[in-house]
């Protein structure tokens, strides 16, 4: 593995409250009014330029809150070798940012090169552990850091797997030492279409690695008359999801928490409601558990 020279700096670390996406849409107001939330969380691709506006912006945001980091391309699941282009610019990135945490997903996206517009599911084998977990090893080590890696949303199973989706988590963080995002809606979407218990999942994963929690809204597909959900980030969060995040606060008390918001994006006050809703939940349920 190749070793960095320099010791990475990790900036503010994420505080254990609500967050919001930083969207362009918003991102003058943000500068203008300075909304009493958290943080905020950004894709990584959309600012691996060497400069111009956008990514002065991100600066002068980062001036005044704590930065997340959220990949959606860096595709650890799949066979092609892993992007070292992608990896530096993600590096020069951090660098320049300095966040508090930095994480991508537990899928596959691109194969021969040719990247695809879905984060893809893998199937939970020790095969896939053992390539996944190397992977992630390798990109901890050229960032210097520890990321989190989120659970997907899936809208199929494969026909055979060696473990569960939590005890595959459990276990990828266990051998590569990174952490582990938590996306409650991701757990109802997938659970819904498999037929899972979400509370079940939520109990079966290990509480110390997990160093983050994304909330946010999804659809209903209808194909042959079955309901189908689909991970779209358009809509407010859903009662059963709030619910779910309720469960997740209980089980592994209070952790950095984000509203995804990506489509049919709403006024910024909208999404501050919604991080709002998401203080009251975490501070009820650590007082109930006190």
């Amino acid at each position: 593995m190749t070793h960095i020279n320099s010791t990475p700096r990790h900036g503010v670390a994420i505080p254990a409250r609500a967050g919001i996406g930083l969207r362009s849409a918003h991102i003058a107001e943000v500068l203008a009014t300075r909304p009493a939330i958290g943080w905020f969380e950004v894709h990584s691709e959309n600012y691996f330029g060497k400069g111009g506006a956008p990514l002065r912006q991100l600066e002068r945001v980062r001036a005044d809150y704590p930065i997340s980091l959220h990949g959606v391309g860096l595709s650890l699941g799949s066979v092609d070798p892993l992007n070292t282009r992608h990896l530096q610019q993600l590096r020069e990135l951090a660098a320049r940012i300095e966040p508090g945490l930095i994480s991508e997903h537990l899928c596959w996206s691109s194969f021969g090169g040719v990247y695809l517009n879905d984060l893809l599911p893998l199937p939970y084998t020790e095969a896939t552990l053992q390539h996944v977990t190397e992977r992630v090893l390798r990109t901890q080590d050229v960032l210097g850091r520890q990321i989190l890696i989120e659970n997907p949303s899936s809208y199929l199973q494969f026909d055979f797997s060696d473990y569960g989706e939590a005890q595959f988590l459990n276990e990828l963080a266990r051998r590569s030492g990174c952490a582990i995002l938590l996306d409650v809606n991701n757990v109802y979407v997938s659970c819904v279409n498999h037929g899972w218990d979400a509370q079940v999942y939520l109990r079966e994963l290990e509480a110390a690695p997990i160093a983050e929690i994304h909330l946010a809204g999804h659809s209903v597909n209808r194909v042959d008359g079955q309901a189908i959900l689909i991970d779209t980030h358009d809509a407010p969060v859903c009662e059963a999801v709030w619910a779910l995040y309720s469960s997740a606060c209980r089980l592994f008390g209070p952790k950095p928490s984000l509203i995804e918001w990506d489509a049919n994006l709403p006024p910024l006050p909208t999404l501050l409601a919604e991080a709002c809703r998401v203080d009251a939940v975490r501070e009820c349920e650590y007082e109930q558990a006190a």
